[in-house]
Protein backbone atom coordinates (compact mmCIF):
# COMPACT_ATOMS: atom_id res chain seq x y z
CA UNK A 1 0.00 0.00 0.00
CA UNK A 2 1.32 3.85 -1.18
CA UNK A 3 -1.12 5.06 2.22
CA UNK A 4 -1.79 4.39 5.26
CA UNK A 5 -4.49 5.65 7.56
CA UNK A 6 -3.27 6.33 11.65
CA UNK A 7 -5.56 6.28 13.98
CA UNK A 8 -4.34 8.08 17.47
CA UNK A 9 -6.17 6.61 20.63
CA UNK A 10 -6.45 7.27 23.86
CA UNK A 11 -8.80 5.25 26.27
CA UNK A 12 -11.46 5.07 23.10
CA UNK A 13 -12.39 1.38 23.00
CA UNK A 14 -16.10 3.02 23.31
CA UNK A 15 -15.18 5.45 20.24
CA UNK A 16 -13.39 2.25 18.23
CA UNK A 17 -16.00 0.23 18.75
CA UNK A 18 -18.74 2.69 16.56
CA UNK A 19 -16.29 4.31 14.34
CA UNK A 20 -13.22 1.69 13.22
CA UNK A 21 -15.72 -0.62 11.47
CA UNK A 22 -16.52 1.60 8.88
CA UNK A 23 -13.18 2.86 8.23
CA UNK A 24 -12.39 -1.06 7.79
CA UNK A 25 -15.34 -1.20 5.69
CA UNK A 26 -14.20 1.57 3.11
CA UNK A 27 -10.36 1.34 3.55
CA UNK A 28 -9.02 -2.25 3.70
CA UNK A 29 -8.31 -2.57 -0.06
CA UNK A 30 -7.02 1.02 -0.64
CA UNK A 31 -4.87 1.44 2.78
CA UNK A 32 -2.61 -0.17 5.29
CA UNK A 33 -4.97 0.72 8.75
CA UNK A 34 -2.79 1.41 12.14
CA UNK A 35 -4.47 2.01 15.20
CA UNK A 36 -1.33 4.16 17.33
CA UNK A 37 -2.10 3.76 20.88
CA UNK A 38 -1.24 6.41 23.54
CA UNK A 39 -1.01 3.85 26.41
CA UNK A 40 -4.48 3.77 27.01
CA UNK A 41 -5.92 2.18 30.51
CA UNK A 42 -8.76 1.17 29.22
CA UNK A 43 -8.67 -2.66 27.67
CA UNK A 44 -8.29 -1.00 23.98
CA UNK A 45 -5.77 -2.67 22.82
CA UNK A 46 -7.19 -6.06 23.77
CA UNK A 47 -10.19 -5.22 22.00
CA UNK A 48 -8.54 -4.28 19.04
CA UNK A 49 -6.52 -7.67 18.83
CA UNK A 50 -9.59 -9.65 19.55
CA UNK A 51 -12.26 -7.48 17.12
CA UNK A 52 -9.75 -6.38 14.46
CA UNK A 53 -6.67 -8.33 13.87
CA UNK A 54 -5.77 -7.50 10.96
CA UNK A 55 -5.29 -3.57 12.22
CA UNK A 56 -1.89 -3.13 13.34
CA UNK A 57 -1.73 -1.79 16.38
CA UNK A 58 1.75 0.39 17.34
CA UNK A 59 1.56 0.95 21.06
CA UNK A 60 3.36 3.68 22.30
CA UNK A 61 4.64 3.94 26.16
CA UNK A 62 2.92 6.68 27.48
CA UNK A 63 0.40 9.17 26.43
CA UNK A 64 2.31 11.69 24.20
CA UNK A 65 -0.54 13.63 22.99
CA UNK A 66 -1.82 14.26 19.48
CA UNK A 67 1.27 15.85 18.13
CA UNK A 68 4.40 13.77 19.97
CA UNK A 69 2.13 10.73 19.64
CA UNK A 70 2.18 11.11 15.85
CA UNK A 71 5.47 12.27 15.07
CA UNK A 72 6.46 9.01 16.70
CA UNK A 73 3.81 6.70 14.68
CA UNK A 74 5.00 8.16 11.48
CA UNK A 75 8.30 7.44 12.32
CA UNK A 76 7.38 3.59 12.56
CA UNK A 77 5.76 3.40 8.83
CA UNK A 78 7.15 2.94 5.31
CA UNK A 79 3.88 4.49 3.38
CA UNK A 80 4.72 7.46 1.30
CA UNK A 81 1.54 9.10 2.23
CA UNK A 82 -0.73 9.14 5.57
CA UNK A 83 -4.19 9.44 6.66
CA UNK A 84 -4.11 10.74 10.51
CA UNK A 85 -7.58 10.56 11.70
CA UNK A 86 -9.52 11.09 15.19
CA UNK A 87 -11.52 8.14 16.32
CA UNK A 88 -14.41 9.50 16.36
CA UNK A 89 -14.33 10.09 12.62
CA UNK A 90 -16.45 7.76 10.02
CA UNK A 91 -16.57 6.86 6.69
CA UNK A 92 -18.74 6.23 4.16
CA UNK A 93 -16.64 5.80 1.29
CA UNK A 94 -13.53 5.01 0.37
CA UNK A 95 -11.24 8.50 0.93
CA UNK A 96 -8.29 7.15 0.96
CA UNK A 97 -7.62 7.00 -2.81
CA UNK A 98 -9.14 9.96 -4.16
CA UNK A 99 -6.68 11.82 -1.36
CA UNK A 100 -4.05 9.56 -2.72
CA UNK A 101 -4.94 10.34 -6.44
CA UNK A 102 -4.72 14.01 -5.57
CA UNK A 103 -0.76 13.74 -3.63
CA UNK A 104 0.24 11.99 -6.94
CA UNK A 105 -1.36 14.68 -9.65
CA UNK A 106 0.73 17.05 -8.03
CA UNK A 107 4.35 16.62 -5.79
CA UNK A 108 3.88 19.87 -4.28
CA UNK A 109 0.92 19.34 -2.81
CA UNK A 110 1.81 17.78 1.35
CA UNK A 111 -1.36 17.96 2.78
CA UNK A 112 -4.65 17.37 1.94
CA UNK A 113 -8.27 17.78 3.95
CA UNK A 114 -11.63 16.13 2.95
CA UNK A 115 -14.88 17.79 3.39
CA UNK A 116 -15.70 16.95 7.15
CA UNK A 117 -19.62 16.80 8.02
CA UNK A 118 -21.18 16.50 11.24
CA UNK A 119 -21.57 12.83 12.32
CA UNK A 120 -25.00 13.74 14.52
CA UNK A 121 -26.06 16.07 11.63
CA UNK A 122 -24.71 14.59 8.18
CA UNK A 123 -26.28 17.56 6.27
CA UNK A 124 -23.59 19.99 8.34
CA UNK A 125 -20.36 20.71 8.51
CA UNK A 126 -18.47 20.19 11.32
CA UNK A 127 -16.96 22.37 13.79
CA UNK A 128 -13.01 20.93 13.08
CA UNK A 129 -12.32 21.91 9.51
CA UNK A 130 -15.73 22.35 7.40
CA UNK A 131 -14.61 22.32 3.91
CA UNK A 132 -11.03 24.00 4.72
CA UNK A 133 -9.33 26.46 7.40
CA UNK A 134 -8.02 29.74 6.73
CA UNK A 135 -6.76 32.47 8.98
CA UNK A 136 -6.64 36.21 9.54
CA UNK A 137 -4.06 38.70 10.12
CA UNK A 138 -3.83 38.00 13.71
CA UNK A 139 -4.05 34.55 12.95
CA UNK A 140 -7.58 33.25 14.59
CA UNK A 141 -8.46 30.27 12.26
CA UNK A 142 -11.91 29.87 10.34
CA UNK A 143 -13.03 27.34 8.20
CA UNK A 144 -15.34 27.39 4.71
CA UNK A 145 -18.45 26.87 6.36
CA UNK A 146 -17.55 27.20 9.74
CA UNK A 147 -16.66 30.56 11.29
CA UNK A 148 -16.62 30.75 15.05
CA UNK A 149 -19.83 28.77 16.13
CA UNK A 150 -21.75 29.47 13.29
CA UNK A 151 -22.05 26.79 10.91
CA UNK A 152 -24.05 26.16 7.55
CA UNK A 153 -25.71 23.50 6.13
CA UNK A 154 -23.57 21.51 3.23
CA UNK A 155 -25.51 22.76 -0.07
CA UNK A 156 -22.65 21.44 -2.45
CA UNK A 157 -21.09 25.48 -2.22
CA UNK A 158 -17.88 24.22 -1.36
CA UNK A 159 -17.96 21.03 -3.73
CA UNK A 160 -14.49 22.49 -4.91
CA UNK A 161 -10.58 21.32 -4.97
CA UNK A 162 -8.29 24.27 -4.08
CA UNK A 163 -5.79 25.89 -2.41
CA UNK A 164 -6.24 26.42 1.31
CA UNK A 165 -4.30 27.54 4.51
CA UNK A 166 -4.70 24.44 6.65
CA UNK A 167 -6.34 21.31 6.84
CA UNK A 168 -7.73 20.00 9.71
CA UNK A 169 -6.05 17.34 12.07
CA UNK A 170 -9.31 15.24 12.12
CA UNK A 171 -8.35 13.70 9.13
CA UNK A 172 -5.35 15.12 7.46
CA UNK A 173 -3.97 13.67 4.62
CA UNK A 174 0.23 14.39 4.80
CA UNK A 175 2.75 13.41 3.06
CA UNK A 176 5.01 11.92 4.92
CA UNK A 177 8.50 12.84 3.38
CA UNK A 178 7.29 16.77 3.61
CA UNK A 179 6.09 15.82 6.81
CA UNK A 180 9.52 15.04 8.01
CA UNK A 181 11.42 17.82 6.04
CA UNK A 182 9.20 20.08 8.24
CA UNK A 183 10.51 18.79 11.49
CA UNK A 184 6.47 16.80 12.41
CA UNK A 185 4.28 18.65 14.77
CA UNK A 186 5.73 20.63 17.62
CA UNK A 187 5.51 18.35 20.62
CA UNK A 188 5.26 21.72 22.53
CA UNK A 189 1.53 22.26 21.50
CA UNK A 190 0.57 18.80 23.12
CA UNK A 191 -2.78 19.23 21.23
CA UNK A 192 -5.01 21.73 19.38
CA UNK A 193 -3.52 24.14 16.39
CA UNK A 194 -0.49 21.90 15.85
CA UNK A 195 -1.83 21.07 12.34
CA UNK A 196 -1.71 24.48 11.94
CA UNK A 197 1.41 25.32 12.32
CA UNK A 198 2.55 22.38 10.75
CA UNK A 199 0.99 23.74 7.16
CA UNK A 200 2.16 26.93 8.03
CA UNK A 201 5.36 25.73 8.20
CA UNK A 202 5.10 23.43 4.80
CA UNK A 203 3.59 27.05 3.12
CA UNK A 204 6.96 28.42 4.48
CA UNK A 205 9.09 26.03 3.09
CA UNK A 206 7.35 26.24 -0.50
CA UNK A 207 4.52 23.94 -0.42
CA UNK A 208 0.93 23.38 -0.65
CA UNK A 209 -1.98 22.84 1.43
CA UNK A 210 -5.68 21.18 -0.42
CA UNK A 211 -9.08 20.55 0.12
CA UNK A 212 -11.33 18.32 -2.02
CA UNK A 213 -14.39 17.87 -1.90
CA UNK A 214 -13.93 14.23 -3.70
CA UNK A 215 -14.00 12.37 -0.69
CA UNK A 216 -16.09 12.93 2.42
CA UNK A 217 -15.96 11.64 6.58
CA UNK A 218 -18.00 12.57 9.18
CA UNK A 219 -16.83 13.48 12.22
CA UNK A 220 -18.57 13.23 15.90
CA UNK A 221 -16.67 15.83 17.68
CA UNK A 222 -14.97 16.31 21.68
CA UNK A 223 -14.52 12.40 21.32
CA UNK A 224 -11.22 13.42 23.46
CA UNK A 225 -11.91 16.71 24.72
CA UNK A 226 -15.11 18.47 24.63
CA UNK A 227 -15.26 21.80 22.78
CA UNK A 228 -16.69 23.45 25.98
CA UNK A 229 -13.98 22.15 28.09
CA UNK A 230 -11.34 24.98 29.49
CA UNK A 231 -8.69 22.90 28.71
CA UNK A 232 -9.23 23.01 25.39
CA UNK A 233 -10.18 26.46 25.60
CA UNK A 234 -6.18 26.97 27.27
CA UNK A 235 -4.64 25.12 24.43
CA UNK A 236 -6.61 27.27 21.77
CA UNK A 237 -5.54 30.52 22.71
CA UNK A 238 -1.96 29.84 23.74
CA UNK A 239 -1.41 27.85 20.24
CA UNK A 240 -2.76 29.94 17.99
CA UNK A 241 -0.17 32.64 20.09
CA UNK A 242 2.15 30.31 19.58
CA UNK A 243 1.51 29.90 15.60
CA UNK A 244 1.72 33.76 15.53
CA UNK A 245 5.11 34.10 16.93
CA UNK A 246 6.73 31.16 15.48
CA UNK A 247 5.34 31.58 11.20
CA UNK A 248 4.72 34.86 10.73
CA UNK A 249 6.48 37.24 8.42
CA UNK A 250 8.55 39.59 10.27
CA UNK A 251 7.37 42.51 9.66
CA UNK A 252 4.96 44.01 12.25
CA UNK A 253 5.25 40.92 13.83
CA UNK A 254 5.29 42.56 17.52
CA UNK A 255 2.08 44.96 16.66
CA UNK A 256 0.54 41.55 16.07
CA UNK A 257 1.15 39.96 18.71
CA UNK A 258 -0.14 42.97 20.67
CA UNK A 259 -3.33 43.50 18.81
CA UNK A 260 -3.91 39.78 19.08
CA UNK A 261 -3.20 39.55 23.20
CA UNK A 262 -5.70 42.52 23.58
CA UNK A 263 -8.52 40.73 21.69
CA UNK A 264 -7.70 37.70 23.51
CA UNK A 265 -8.26 40.03 26.29
CA UNK A 266 -11.70 41.19 25.17
CA UNK A 267 -12.89 37.39 24.23
CA UNK A 268 -11.78 36.67 28.51
CA UNK A 269 -14.14 39.28 29.63
CA UNK A 270 -16.67 38.05 27.05
CA UNK A 271 -15.72 34.26 29.10
CA UNK A 272 -16.83 36.74 32.32
CA UNK A 273 -19.60 38.89 31.08
CA UNK A 274 -21.18 34.97 30.22
CA UNK A 275 -20.25 33.46 34.14
CA UNK A 276 -17.48 31.35 32.39
CA UNK A 277 -15.07 31.61 34.77
CA UNK A 278 -13.20 28.68 34.03
CA UNK A 279 -12.73 29.58 30.05
CA UNK A 280 -12.02 33.06 31.47
CA UNK A 281 -9.19 31.88 34.01
CA UNK A 282 -8.25 29.37 30.62
CA UNK A 283 -7.32 32.73 28.79
CA UNK A 284 -5.30 34.28 31.02
CA UNK A 285 -3.87 30.87 31.78
CA UNK A 286 -2.75 30.67 27.89
CA UNK A 287 -1.10 34.14 28.50
CA UNK A 288 1.28 33.30 31.00
CA UNK A 289 2.01 29.99 29.53
CA UNK A 290 2.71 32.35 25.90
CA UNK A 291 4.99 34.39 28.06
CA UNK A 292 6.80 31.41 29.47
CA UNK A 293 7.56 29.43 26.18
CA UNK A 294 7.82 33.02 24.64
CA UNK A 295 11.96 32.79 23.64
CA UNK A 296 11.83 29.03 23.08
CA UNK A 297 9.46 29.99 20.22
CA UNK A 298 10.87 32.65 18.69
CA UNK A 299 13.85 30.62 18.33
CA UNK A 300 12.14 28.22 16.37
CA UNK A 301 10.84 31.32 13.56
CA UNK A 302 11.90 30.04 9.98
CA UNK A 303 9.98 31.88 7.91
CA UNK A 304 10.60 32.61 4.06
CA UNK A 305 10.13 35.48 2.66
CA UNK A 306 8.71 34.94 -0.58
CA UNK A 307 6.18 32.65 1.09
CA UNK A 308 1.96 33.61 0.13
CA UNK A 309 0.25 36.11 1.87
CA UNK A 310 -0.78 33.97 4.61
CA UNK A 311 -3.83 35.87 5.79
CA UNK A 312 -7.39 35.82 3.92
CA UNK A 313 -9.05 38.45 5.79
CA UNK A 314 -8.18 41.29 8.04
CA UNK A 315 -9.75 40.29 10.62
CA UNK A 316 -12.57 37.77 11.55
CA UNK A 317 -13.34 39.02 14.94
CA UNK A 318 -13.91 42.07 13.98
CA UNK A 319 -16.29 41.31 10.29
CA UNK A 320 -17.95 38.69 12.56
CA UNK A 321 -18.43 41.10 15.42
CA UNK A 322 -18.49 44.11 14.55
CA UNK A 323 -19.69 44.87 10.59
Amino acid sequence: MKIAILILNWNGKKLLKEFLPSIVKYAKNSASIYVVDNASTDDSVLFLQNEFPDVKVLQLSQNFGYAEGYNRALQQIDEAYAILLNNDVAFKSDVATPLLNLFETNQQISAIQPKILDYKKPDYFEYAGAAGGFIDWFAYPYCRGRVFSAIEKDQGQYNDEIPIFWASGACLGIRVKHFQEAGGFDQDYFAHMEEIDLCWRLQNLGYKIFYTHQAEVFHFGGGTLHNQNPQKTFLNFRNSLFNLLKNAPSKNIYAKLIARMLLDGIAAIFFLCKLQFFHFMAVLKAHFSFYTHFNKMKQKRKTNPNSPRYYTRFSVVLSKYFS
